[in-house]
């Protein structure tokens, strides 16, 4: 088919195998390569060849190529597209892969396959002819009225473009130079068609036949862009811009064009604008906001900082800058809700109290800082809830266990990729408030990384004086906390930095005695696991001695976790037995279908044994209600965990009994000694701290220098107590770490017990620190140690003298069942601590003779 002039394509290529799009001569295509002969024809022709012939390719459409070698070729299309290729890139990520531009030359036609590996390579037929362009095209009569008419459609739509665009005017340019019969396959590729489309419009050699297809193409871009400067009108003199000459989908299935898209985008900002005026954002807020939408108008929406500095702008405006609830200030009422939703916990309600009074008085107050320090399970947490319900106020809760990153109190700057704002922030946008109550929960608990300290970040957040201007790292304006009400929980406050600590007012929460326990049983946990499992009071009845022997028996503990977890184990087995009484009333149902007096005897006979089996389970009788009894107990729960054995322990010389504080709540500890013989050595173990340690060499050299005042003597009877003798001082659960100076007095009275061969009163415990002179110095976590003592059975109590003050917090009832020994010296903790006292050695009076 070419002429003299023309220019001819080799008769064999390589082939490249594409199936998501169709090169047309003319046209400029990229395409990824990642399957295997394609890529071994990328380096092997592409990449080796060295003259103009091996850039020459057969670009084969809709055939793709098979991910294996050892899989056969498809069929080829018919029809392909001779390439030149342009430019090769190569890629290993996220796969090894090339990218090819390649350029549409001519038509040709596949005659035969002659290879398929390592690359397919055909025999061709070119179809249409390659001339060089210079003698100018072809006169109008010969290319007839239908060429005459596509040009007329292709100057109209080029001509609805903005013509100062640069890449208009040259399509425009290129209109008037190129041979039209060239122009049917480049405007195929520029303007919106389908793959589908486009392989008709390669398949069709006759130029006639091109022609015909392509003008319905033209025609339809145009209908499309009419109906688009229809709808914009009002604004077509200010928003002049080129029209995409590939919309996204087609118009006559009324989908959205990119224009329509970018004036949505528009109107979207520009109601954020009205809502930034309309805020009631602090001044300094709002010309950064105004500052920011100023910036986002200008910007491209295809900007990743655009997408960031909307979504700055949206939490703006989200924030509650003056948004507040209204507290109800009513005492009376604030009462009932506080007694109703917790027993006990005077101390928490008296000061709740409080606040509602003074805001009665002024409205302006500042929110309190308060820090509830207790052990778990005695409900700070809930309490924080109740709280926010008396108030009438949001309630939101921030865990800050495990936090190491300061980012996450103050927020990342928007510098950063994937930058957010710190949980204060994303707390007041979710409650919508400026005026909730914030519980920190486990403010104990936090950590440091290399991310930095959130603990001194916290600071700014808790002072009254600083949180009424906040700083957010992502805001970057202030923010006022100052009607916040702050709400910290701890176990303990040794882990607390001592510059937070000062900032919060501390509320300690301590253990609930055994009557306490037993009214929130019966108040608030049995009621809660009734409705748990689906029972009812007329199904279940649980007494309060039942309540007593499992708090005594099967927990151990300050708060009420352990005794929720054993009613619900109760709660679950009545459920069994109810369930399997239900099943049991509907067989007698079943046996009725039978016939006879027989069957009807044979019944009652099952019935009888059934009963008897029945009334045989004696912890879970088949009446109503079940009545859970010490029997019953025992087959639910197993044998019970705690035993009273503080009288067993105590049946020999050198044991004594201390008062220990955990963060868990008090506890009783047993000291033991013994003594051998050696070489004056003493042995300390069960895993002691360093200041225990030291009380114990307190305690050994106290006695040794007093030895003869109590007539103490080792094995051999000399008043040195470590003369030839080795004593060994033990602390059980040697497990439990252990430190503190409280053991002071235990360790002396346990020692005195070993070497008078006494007997330390059973129902005795102490608690204090002791000097080298015999004094006893107060110490702290007296109200859980009682509490503790209290738990266990035991009547007297030893403390420091100094610490008479801390009864006071302690229960009335509480007090009554117990004998407090106030010893200001170890000469009355000993006095104390034994059956008819310690006796001392009095002194001899020496006369001097006058003869």
């Amino acid at each position: 088919m070419a002429a003299g002039s023309a220019i001819q394509i080799p008769t064999r290529l390589p082939l490249l195998l594409t199936h998501e799009s169709v090169l047309l001569p003319g046209s400029t295509m990229r395409t990824s390569v990642d399957s295997p002969r394609n890529m071994q024809l990328v380096r092997s022709r592409l990449l080796k060849g060295t003259s103009l012939r091996s850039t020459i390719i057969g670009v084969i459409p809709n055939t793709s190529d098979p991910t294996s070698d050892c899989d056969d070729l498809p069929n080829l299309h018919r029809i392909g597209t001779a390439a030149l290729a342009i430019q090769v890139v190569g890629s290993n990520w996220p796969k090894p892969h090339y990218t090819l531009l390649v350029t549409g030359l001519c038509r040709f036609q596949v005659l035969q396959l002659l290879k398929e590996k390592p690359y397919p390579i055909a025999e061709v037929q070119q179809l249409d002819r390659l001339e060089q362009f210079t003698n100018g095209h072809k006169s109008e009569e010969e290319l007839g009225e239908l060429s005459e008419q596509f040009y007329k459609y292709a100057v109209q739509l080029v001509e609805m473009l903005d013509m100062s665009v640069p890449a208009v005017a040259k399509l425009r340019r290129l209109l008037d130079n190129l041979p039209r019969e060239a122009l049917p396959d480049i405007l195929t590729s520029i303007i919106r068609t389908t793959n589908q489309e486009k392989l008709q419009i390669l398949d069709a050699v006759r130029l006639e036949e091109r022609f015909k297809m392509t003008i319905p193409l033209l025609v339809r871009q145009i209908e499309g862009l009419k109906l688009l400067q229809k709808t914009r009108k009002s604004k077509q003199d200010d928003d002049k811009r080129v029209v995409a000459i590939r919309p996204i989908r087609k118009f006559s299935h009324g989908s959205i064009t990119e224009d329509e898209e970018e004036e949505e985008d528009h109107d979207d900002v520009v109601m954020l604008e009205k809502k930034i005026r309309t805020s009631s954002m602090s001044e300094q807020a709002l010309k950064v906001c105004l500052k920011e939408i100023k910036r986002l108008k200008k910007m491209p929406q295809s900007m990743p900082e655009y997408a960031l500095t909307r979504n700055y702008l949206e939490l703006m405006v989200e924030l509650p800058w003056n948004k507040s609830t209204k507290d109800r200030l009513e005492i009376r009422a604030a009462r009932i809700v506080l007694d109703n939703d917790h027993y006990a916990m005077e101390k928490l309600k008296k000061r709740v109290l409080e606040y509602l009074a003074v805001r009665q008085l002024k409205n302006n107050l500042k929110g309190p800082i308060l820090c509830f320090v207790g052990p778990p399970g005695v409900g700070k947490t809930s309490v924080g809830r109740s709280i926010a319900k008396t108030l009438g106020r949001e309630f939101h809760r921030i865990a800050l266990g495990g936090v190491c990153d300061q980012s996450d109190i103050r927020g990342h700057r928007r510098t950063y990729v994937g930058s957010m704002p710190g949980r204060i922030i994303n707390g007041l946008k979710t409650v919508g408030v400026n005026n909730p109550v914030f519980l920190l929960d486990e403010v104990d608990k936090l950590a440091k990384s290399l991310q930095g300290d959130p603990a001194a970040a916290l600071l700014e957040v808790l002072d009254p004086e600083q949180n009424h201007s906040f700083t957010d790292h992502y805001l970057n304006v202030a923010f006022d906390l100052s009607q916040v009400l702050f709400i910290a929980t701890a176990n303990t406050t040794a882990t607390i930095p001592p510059a937070l600590l000062d900032r919060m007012e501390v509320i300690q929460v301590p253990g609930y005695t055994q009557e306490e326990k037993i009214e929130i049983a019966h108040r608030h946990l049995i009621p809660k696991q009734l409705e748990l499992h689906g029972l009812t009071p007329q199904q279940i009845q649980i007494p309060q001695v039942t309540t007593l022997g499992i708090i005594t028996r099967y927990t151990r503990e300050a708060g009420v976790r352990a005794l929720d977890r054993k009613l619900g184990a109760i709660c679950r087995a009545v459920a069994v037995k109810v369930a399997e009484g239900q099943h049991k009333e509907a067989k007698p149902d079943r046996a009725e279908v039978g016939e006879g007096e027989d069957c009807k005897e044979h019944i009652t006979e099952d019935a009888k044994s059934e009963s008897i089996n029945d009334t045989a389970d004696l912890a879970l009788p088949p009446e109503m209600p079940i009545l859970i009894d010490f029997h019953a107990l025992k087959d639910i729960l197993g044998p019970p965990m705690y035993d009273m054995e503080v009288s067993e322990r105590l049946n020999q010389p050198g044991v004594a009994i201390g008062l220990a504080w955990t963060p868990l709540g008090g506890e009783i500890m047993f000291v033991e000694a013994s003594r051998m013989d050696g070489e004056g050595q003493l042995t300390l173990t069960g895993q002691l701290g360093d200041v225990m340690k030291e009380s114990a060499h307190l305690a050994i050299s106290w006695l040794r220098s007093n030895a003869k005042r109590y007539q103490l003597t080792n094995a051999s009877g000399s008043f040195d107590l470590l003369d030839n003798t080795d004593i060994h001082l033990h602390f059980p659960a040697g497990a439990v770490t252990k430190d503190g100076p409280s053991a002071g007095v235990t360790i002396v009275t346990c020692l005195a017990s070993l070497f008078s061969g006494r007997l330390v009163c059973s129902d005795v415990a102490m608690t204090g620190e002791i000097t080298l002179r015999g004094l006893v110095l107060p110490v702290g976590g007296i109200k859980d140690k009682v509490l503790a003592a209290h738990r266990a059975g035991l009547k007297r109590i030893i403390i420091p003298q100094r610490n008479e003050k801390d009864l006071e917090e302690i229960a009335a009832h509480v007090r009554q069942d117990l004998t407090f020994v106030l010893a200001g010296c170890l000469d009355e903790v000993l006095n104390a601590a034994f059956d008819g006292g310690f006796a001392v050695k009095a002194r001899l009076q020496h006369l001097n003779s006058k003869l």
